[in-house]
């Protein structure tokens, strides 16, 4: 793009950004491991991005799929799609071949673009498309030189509008294949205006990001608002503790997102009482019930930190919980985002008044239009234009929301209802397991009861050889934690030890393969 670009210049994403290159041609855009883009360098690489992707045959509703650690490409890639009217496709990287060659061949893409360390991974997927690895970010110079060549020809007409589909988002589910949510460019233009109204974000802040962008909510808690916002937006490519720690006092960010995994990391980082952190206006969290041990060493140190509820299908913002509303509200993940109405719905589907539980449903631009392909699953999810969630929470007389666990992950025992939230809570505060989950375990008598599935703290018992009155005591210290703490029929009883809890990308665990340890016996056993 030239500096003679003309004044109008679309209504798709990438317009946006191109809109601050005009109004800020020199501030910083986005930074990666040294290296520092201004809004008019990052504008002319996704302009560049967009004609190579013009120029290798993508157009109008072709999907382009992406498979790569965080980098810039992958947001260049994200708003090139959006130039062209194209839908961007990003893979989780921790997921296999197989994996991988379900959802391409379900999503059909026209392209699939890797990073280099991926080649070989790519290979073994087996893509029925064209496949370009990517060259590595350079230190100076063209992101790609395959678009830089592309671009020599000018930039291609501008395609997408606000209701082009722009992401394919494939979930991880809980049962089955994942499902592949599309959102439009107006959803995440939405969900934008979410994420500004959250963070008060304005073009002087620093994002750090450390989330896979692969998820929407390394994508678009903060991300890709920021850059909407013309603010600044710094990658780490993994997260690490210790490298965000020197990020944090180096580069100074004024935000950043950490899901209660990497919250406690952090905090239990050698280097976390000394570090500099005051750069920071706050945290935010979420993805997965936020125990208040995990997030006290932040507050004791002056740092708030928020909450974000929403999921894929939501863009995800939701329902916010602002850093400066989050010390008197603990527990609570917010009240309904600026763009979002949201309704808790009891069994009999009337509105559940104050305490009362029932499921989330979430409405408003910023929510899927569908399930790619799936249209008995769209329909199951989508009711008059209300997103069933799944979660099952309540809110308080003055409408604070609070999250109580997933609907499918409800454990009734007996006939009462369980939250598993509501027990790992006062296990997250026991120094007995380093991480611990509750599931339903079939029971003769009750139907089902709970369990507790941990890995041990370092130094405690509960590995497979350990002795057996020893095991067994740490495990009855553990059931004894919720005596006079919650009612009788909500305790765990049984205790299993296991080397490690699955997860998900963004630190949840995932209770389907949880249960199967559990049936299988495999990777658990039972204390004595």
């Amino acid at each position: 793009m030239s500096d003679t670009a003309p004044l109008s210049v679309g209504a798709d994403l990438a317009a946006r950004v191109e809109r601050w290159a005009q109004h800020r041609p020199d501030a910083p855009a986005v930074a990666f491991e040294g290296v520092e883009h201004t809004y008019r360098e990052f504008a002319d690489q996704i302009a560049e991005t967009a004609a190579w992707l013009a120029a290798s045959g993508i157009g109008d509703g072709d999907r382009v799929a992406w498979l790569g650690p965080n980098r810039p490409a992958a947001l260049r890639l994200m708003l090139g799609c959006s130039w062209l009217g194209a839908v961007y496709l990003p893979l989780n990287s921790r997921l296999v071949p197989p994996e991988h060659q379900w959802i391409l061949d379900h999503a059909e893409p026209r392209l699939l673009t890797v990073d280099s360390a991926f080649a070989d991974h790519a290979a073994r997927i087996g893509a029925r498309c064209d496949v370009h690895v990517m060259a590595d970010e350079p230190r100076v110079g063209k992101p790609d030189s395959s678009a830089g060549q592309a671009a020599a020809a000018g930039a291609p007409p501008r395609v997408g509008t606000p209701e082009h589909p722009v992401l394919l988002a494939y979930t991880s589910g809980t049962t089955g294949h994942p499902k592949g949510a599309v959102l439009d460019q107006a959803a995440m233009a939405a969900n934008a205006v979410n994420a500004t109204h959250a963070h008060d974000l304005t073009s002087t802040d620093r994002v750090l990001t450390t989330i896979p962008l692969f998820h929407v909510g390394g994508l678009n808690i903060q991300s890709l608002p920021a850059l909407l916002g013309g603010a600044a937006v710094r990658l780490q490519r993994a997260f690490d503790a210790g490298q965000f720690l020197d990020d944090v006092e180096e580069w100074q960010p004024t935000w950043t997102v950490l899901v209660p995994a990497a919250l406690a990391a952090v905090s239990a980082h050698p280097r976390f009482s000394e570090a500099d952190l005051s750069s920071l206006r706050g945290i935010m969290t979420g993805s997965s019930p936020v125990p208040a041990a995990v997030t006290r060493p932040y507050f004791d140190r002056g740092l708030p930190v928020g909450q974000i509820y929403g999921s894929t299908e939501t863009a995800p913002i939701a329902v916010h919980l602002r850093c400066d509303e989050a010390a008197g509200h603990p527990g609570s993940c917010g009240k309904p985002s600026t763009m979002c109405e949201v309704r808790i719905v009891t069994d009999a589907g009337t509105d559940a008044e104050p305490g009362e539980h029932g499921e989330l449903w979430v409405r408003g631009p910023s929510v899927l239009r569908e399930y790619w392909r799936d249209a008995e699953a769209t329909a199951e999810a989508l009711r008059d234009g209300w997103f069933r969630t799944g979660d099952v929470g309540h809110a308080d007389g003055d409408g604070w929301i609070f999250i109580d666990d997933r609907r499918t992950d409800m454990i009734i025992s007996g006939g009462e209802n369980i939250y598993p939230a509501e027990l790992e809570e006062v296990l997250a505060r026991s120094d007995l397991v380093a991480e611990a989950t509750v599931v339903g375990l079939p029971d003769q008598r009750w139907g089902e009861v709970p369990v507790i599935v941990a890995v041990p703290a370092s130094g405690a018992v509960g590995a497979p050889d350990a002795d057996a009155d020893a095991d067994g005591d740490t495990a009855a210290q553990l059931l004894r934690l919720f005596d006079g703490r919650l009612a009788r029929f909500k305790h765990p009883k049984a205790v299993f030890w296991a080397d490690q809890l699955p997860r998900t990308a963004l630190g949840k665990v995932r209770k389907h393969e949880v249960r199967a340890m559990l049936t299988e016996n495999n990777g658990v056993h039972r204390a004595q």
